[in-house]
């Protein structure tokens, strides 16, 4: 199964030359551009200029030989303007403008004549670098995780602000007030643009993989609206999953998450009817689950596995994971090493979250009483109080116990507190069929 594209990068109508070559590359052309500037913020900046004009000169004139030449000059022009505005005629500008006489970029129709037109304006050798520094930058640990994820969406994923608005059900001009507040913090923190050394990069590593965690789980499972799932948004975090296993092939949680992703998305497919309404695990025809992206998540499993001293708590997940992917129905799936998986995963990365679904997997594997018991514990704690998860939950368990008139009390509450449309009324059909 192929992943859906999201929209591109620009107002309705704009040609597909300039969606295509921005979605592909947007990434490595900030990244370059952070690199020949030193400023993260005024190259990304003069990349959404360059955008823009392409979106008028390419619909006119048609695509150049060079596209990506084309948007780099284009930017690195830009660039040049803006130092010109600062006065900063200094050594920066001076060699930005020696570069562009000598003819290394051309922003024409057809490449510099020294260059065959298919050549990538960059250093192949640096490209790895540029785009991983730019995942570090966007996720720098100055910056708010709200931030985080809107400037990753923009810089990394290229996606407009607003696409990042319709996917979180947010203003517009929320997103762009996120995206700004980002990028004046960074310059205001002289965040540099370059990779953090190795001794920190791990502890960075961190927020990376949450910002991205953040955009498939709102893409898995929408917290609002109308839709179960907003699959451009998750395959977008698959696919900058993706490009970062492929930055950093020695560090098992990345593979660990993107094997979640993979694992996870295979059963978008069925998880939705022909008008959109949820279809519970139980329910779905796993004959639509995507095979391929199960092979997939299975070999980055097996990678985690064999870099790390033991599963992170994306790998564990992913492990989880693989066990519903593998079984051939809910009721032939491994609960019990579900359950230690879950057990494991409250050793490493504990939330009432992970709590809650342990206790569903204990449930499956031992029966209802058990599992009732630690769902009891967590409405006692508070922890998750004014969250559906937890009396739908409780409304499944105390429905299998017989004990109808709780059960109903408990999945109409959960139906009260729910903000995503077909969650919800599922919950309302479970409670209506115990009248």
């Amino acid at each position: 199964m192929q992943d859906p594209r999201v929209g591109p990068p620009s107002p309705a109508g704009a040609g597909g030359p300039v969606e295509a070559v921005w979605r592909i590359e947007s990434a490595r052309i900030v990244g370059a551009l952070a690199r020949y500037t030193g400023d993260f913020t005024l190259a990304e900046d003069v990349a959404q200029e360059a955008l823009a004009e392409a979106l008028v000169t390419w619909s006119r004139d048609g695509a150049p030989a060079s596209p990506v030449g084309w948007l780099l000059a284009t930017a690195r022009r830009r660039a040049i303007d803006a130092f010109r505005r600062r006065s900063a005629l200094d050594e920066r500008y001076a060699m930005l403008a020696g570069q562009l006489a000598d003819g290394e970029f051309s922003a024409g129709a057809a490449a510099a004549p020294d260059r065959r037109p298919d050549d990538l304006p960059w250093d192949p050798d640096r490209v790895d670098d540029d785009v991983l520094a730019l995942m570090f930058t966007a996720c720098h640990p100055v910056l708010s995780p709200e931030a985080r994820v809107a400037l990753t969406l923009r810089v990394v994923g290229g996606l407009s602000s607003e696409e990042i608005a319709r996917a979180f059900l947010v203003p517009v001009s929320t997103v762009q007030a996120r995206i700004t507040r980002a990028k004046k913090t960074i310059a205001a923190a002289r965040v540099p643009f370059e990779l953090p050394p190795p001794e920190e990069r791990r502890g960075r590593l961190g927020g990376v993989l949450s910002a991205l965690y953040v955009i498939f789980t709102e893409g898995s499972t929408a917290t609002t609206g109308d839709h179960l799932l907003r699959p451009d948004l998750a395959y977008e975090a698959v696919r900058l999953a993706r490009m970062l296993a492929a930055l950093l092939p020695a560090e098992p949680e990345v593979h660990g998450q993107l094997a979640l992703f993979e694992l996870t998305a295979t059963r978008f497919p069925a998880r939705t009817g022909p008008d959109g309404e949820a279809v519970l695990l139980e329910d779905q025809d796993r004959r639509l689950w995507d095979r391929s992206a199960i092979r997939r998540g299975l070999a980055a499993l097996g990678r985690a596995s064999t870099l790390g001293r033991g599963l992170g708590p994306y790998g564990l997940q992913a492990a989880i994971a693989a066990c519903h992917a593998t079984a051939l129905s809910v009721r032939e799936t491994d609960w019990e090493r579900v359950v230690l998986l879950y057990e494991a995963l409250g050793r490493v990365a504990p939330s009432p979250v992970v709590e809650l679904n342990r206790a569903v997997a204990v449930a499956m594997a031992g029966g209802p009483q058990e599992a009732l018991s630690m769902v009891d514990d967590l409405v006692a704690s508070g922890r998750l109080s004014g969250s559906h998860l937890l009396p739908s939950v409780r409304g499944e368990l105390l429905t299998r116990l017989g004990r109808t008139t709780e059960a109903r009390a408990e999945l109409e509450l959960a139906a009260r507190l729910c903000r995503n449309a077909p969650e919800r009324s599922v919950l309302l059909r479970k409670a209506a069929a115990l009248d």
